[in-house]
């Protein structure tokens, strides 16, 4: 163990892939986000989709784990849930988030805060159609965030589910669906050399949005 500890306090990786500059960036957070994601795509990142996604619950104790962007618009950032896991019952009393999507093999994160709204049952059926049936099921299995005795039950669940809706189209469930974060700040950070790594920030002022940079 000590060795290990000895060994993380000695790891390092000096960053110099590209550089960023608030001059250079686009007007738009949402077009600036569009094209990095594209360039993590074609860089090939593994699940470049793949997001941290960090609620607080009632009493103000942080909670983070990954989720999968499904969809982006100038509505927001969307992803889907069991609303009576823990991120949904955090989501119900404090509906504020924070999003964090890394890209290693770029050296870059964006950062995204703001408001979480529930979506309409109607966008979240057509995205819950467009899953495959395998997911369907495993969404009606699935008691997300509760207590499991064993993988066993869990199996023994997803036969009954596979049993209940045999030869049928498999419905949304109504404990299952969309949240949608309307970011109210965004935040795209370029590793550079030393630690002294560029951070744009977007922030929302008067209806515009402000581009400022940020010490590393």
């Amino acid at each position: 163990m000590s060795d290990l500890r000895e060994h993380i306090k000695k790891l390092r990786y000096d960053f110099s892939q590209n550089t960023l500059d608030e001059k250079d960036v686009d007007h738009d957070p949402l077009k600036q986000f569009e094209k990095w994601f594209k360039e993590a795509v074609d860089a090939k990142v593994n699940e470049p989709n793949a997001m941290t996604l960090a609620t607080s619950g009632p009493y103000g104790h942080p909670s983070a784990r990954i989720v999968l962007l499904r969809d982006f618009t100038p509505k927001g950032f969307s992803f889907y849930t069991n609303y009576n896991s823990k991120k949904g019952k955090d989501i119900e009393h404090i509906p504020f988030a924070c999003l964090l999507f890394f890209w290693p093999e770029l050296q870059r994160q964006v950062r995204l805060a703001g408001k979480l709204v529930k979506q309409s049952d109607k966008e979240s059926d057509e995205y819950f159609s467009s899953r495959p049936r395998e997911s369907q099921l495993g969404a009606w299995t699935s008691a997300q965030s509760e207590v499991l005795r064993n993988r066993e039950e869990l199996e023994k669940r997803l036969k009954e589910t596979e049993k209940k809706f045999e030869g049928k189209e498999v419905p949304r469930p109504p404990f299952w669906g969309g949240y949608t974060l309307q970011p109210e700040e965004y935040e795209f950070w370029q590793g550079r050399p030393s630690r002294l790594h560029d951070r744009i920030r977007y922030s929302m002022d008067f209806e515009k949005w402000k581009i400022e940079r940020l010490y590393p």
